[in-house]
């Protein structure tokens, strides 16, 4: 066929599919959500930490068909989903709820560039929620679980001489009829549970490699101490004798050191005068690393980057305290939930997914709490080239049961149709997990750390959040510590603490908070306040479900007497107790929760930035 015929052909079909693609209608949208179509959804490179030259974006128009987990591939599709939006969505154009004896399916087909043809071809899958399994041409290449860690294939045994590729992906999601780590998601959303987020819902691409060998993955560690920084570059398979990786590193634009090692053996370089990160001083420091087979010929090319910045406990007035680069800073942020009322999960945009960091910038906060979900890589840049530093929750899990009949009766809130499972009371010992159970949420919290290990913005891990799946503490977080020595573990946020880990951390969302005794051997934190609500009827939700906060008020004025009466508790706090840091519920209102300093379309701040920042300033003063 003509090859300007084919193109033409290519370029119609696009055009026809994204004419019959829609959002679903009838909720809250962003700004953001209203540019979005088939052909510029999430378009940017995935991995901006370790970042290739040769890359295809795969997000678009995918077939779908929703059948039951006791049915084959289908032969006929159903219709269009907009990847990488999940089919509960409205962004995804299908907007359909998913129950656990549903099997999700997508196909798409692609062609691969004609100087592809000598690489190896590896297909990425950033998330998928949450179990799946994966075909090209027909045949299975692999298979996933777990719903926030990315996972990729070697693909090229599969792959055709010529034409188009096909791609097929089967996915199960229980959600909480199940003990899979999930987050606030939870079929029947009401209260403080949101609209599950099932299927693929983070970037789809492929990208090509050498044949021979490739960098797989980096590990940097930096010690501001001694100003060094320590990288080990670890290859896809062990190597001979004779491969080398070379790197450089930049500053500015600059060279300002470089070195050689050979794959999965670690080179320590020295950085002189070194930039510290900070939230006030975000400096970056860019990698290129090139891996040379023993003939001397550079079969891949990586960029990356670090910052050099340390996070520890130290002595400071009397008290165990957060320190940044060795000097005591409180830390105050948002408890950020990552949801949105057209994408869910996923963000609109990457534009839109900023925005978010750099309002909380901008109102005074130097630090976020992501609640219970773990973010694409993105988000992660973005803190750390605004200079944010983050509170990474583990997205926990809790399978729940339908209330029977005679319980409903009892109920006074009829949207509380579950009972827990897998949530300790305050006063309870730790739960007992199967090793099945127990090995998949250790898997997932490994694959959270050694993904995310190199950003600098994250300061602290939290494997536990209010007993929800608490099980082994002191285990889980001597467990994390060991992965990664450098960052702090608050083992479990606000509920059934336990005397282990580096933070001791209550929650209290009274309107005279709880103050939390002072820990000798541990920073002493407020992991959750506030839960002001501040209903904006143009930009709710539902009008018709229980919008509420913890205390709710109907104008902007009492809105910010009230903040204010919480947060000068916190200084007060801060001032005389020792308090190390305090979290803030939350950056936006999410589904029926109006407790926000955000509407959730995102249109309405509720209180003042400036104002904001002004007050949330004298809390930086040591």
């Amino acid at each position: 066929m003509n090859s300007k015929l084919f193109l033409f052909i290519l370029l119609s079909a696009s055009f026809v599919q994204a004419q019959n693609w829609k959002a679903v209608e009838g909720k809250i949208m962003s700004q953001w959500a209203k540019k979005v179509n088939p052909e510029n959804v999430w378009q940017e490179y995935p991995r901006p930490q370790f970042e290739r030259a040769q890359w295809k974006n795969l997000n678009g128009l995918w077939d779908y068909a929703i059948l039951k987990t006791n049915q084959i591939q289908p032969k006929r599709f159903q219709g269009k989903i907009l990847v990488p939006f999940s089919f509960e969505s409205s962004l995804s154009g299908v907007g359909k709820n998913i129950h656990p004896e549903d099997k999700m399916w997508y196909k798409r087909n692609f062609m691969l560039s004609e100087n592809w043809k000598e690489k190896d071809v590896i297909l990425h899958f950033e998330a998928v929620d949450y179990k799946c399994a994966v075909w090209v041409n027909d045949i299975l290449v692999g298979t996933h679980k777990g719903g926030f860690d990315r996972f990729s294939f070697n693909i090229t045994p599969y792959l055709k001489s010529k034409g188009q590729q096909k791609i097929v992906l089967a996915v199960e999601d229980a959600t909480n009829f199940s003990s899979q780590p999930r987050g606030k998601q939870q079929i029947n959303s009401s209260g403080i549970y949101y609209t599950p987020v099932s299927g693929i819902w983070q970037t789809v691409w492929l990208e090509a490699v050498s044949s021979e060998a490739y960098i797989n993955q980096v590990k940097t560690t930096t010690n501001i101490d001694n100003s060094t920084v320590r990288l080990i570059p670890i290859s896809n398979v062990t190597l001979i004798d004779g491969y080398q990786v070379a790197i450089d590193v930049f500053f500015d634009d600059k060279k300002v050191t470089s070195g050689i090692t050979q794959p999965n053996t670690p080179v320590e370089l020295k950085i002189d005068n070194a930039q510290l990160w900070s939230p006030d001083h975000p400096h970056l420091y860019d990698v290129k690393m090139h891996l040379v087979n023993p003939s001397g010929m550079v079969i891949d090319r990586v960029e990356s980057y670090f910052g050099m910045r340390k996070i520890s406990l130290g002595d400071h007035k009397g008290v165990k305290y957060l320190f940044l680069n060795n000097a005591p800073l409180f830390h105050y942020g948002p408890l950020d939930q990552g949801w949105w009322p057209d994408g869910l999960l996923t963000p609109p945009s990457d534009e839109a997914m900023r925005y978010d960091i750099e309002m909380t910038k901008a109102m005074g906060f130097n630090m976020i709490r992501k609640h219970v979900k773990i973010e694409p890589d993105r988000w992660y840049y973005h803190c750390d080239q605004l200079g944010i530093m983050v509170w990474q929750d583990m997205p926990s899990y809790n399978r729940l049961a339908l209330k029977t009949a005679e319980e409903m009766e009892k109920n006074k809130r009829k949207d509380r149709i579950y009972n827990p499972l897998e949530r300790i009371k305050k006063e309870e010992a730790d739960l007992q997990r199967s090793s099945k159970d127990a090995t998949q949420f250790e898997f997932e919290l490994r694959r959270m750390v050694d993904l995310h290990f190199n950003a600098p913005s994250i300061v602290m891990w939290v494997p536990f959040n209010e007993g929800w799946g608490q099980y082994d503490t002191c285990r889980i977080s001597d467990y994390v510590k060991q992965l990664d020595p450098d960052r702090l573990v608050n083992p479990t946020s606000g509920w059934t603490l336990r005397p282990c880990g580096d933070i001791y951390d209550i929650h209290t969302y009274q309107v005279d908070l709880n103050v939390p005794p002072t820990a000798l051997d541990r920073a002493t934190v407020i992991g959750e306040f506030g839960g002001i609500g501040y209903p904006i009827q143009e930009n709710l939700w539902n009008p018709e479900m229980r919008n509420w906060g913890y205390q709710t008020y109907y104008n902007a004025e009492d809105l910010l007497k009230n903040y204010v009466y919480k947060f000068e508790q916190i200084v007060n706090m801060k001032q005389k107790n020792g308090l190390s840091a305090a979290v803030y519920t939350q950056t936006t209102d999410v589904e029926g929760e109006i407790n926000g300093l955000i509407t959730y379309d995102r249109e309405v701040i509720k209180i003042p930035i400036e104002t904001l920042n002004e007050l949330h300033s004298k809390l930086y003063k040591e």
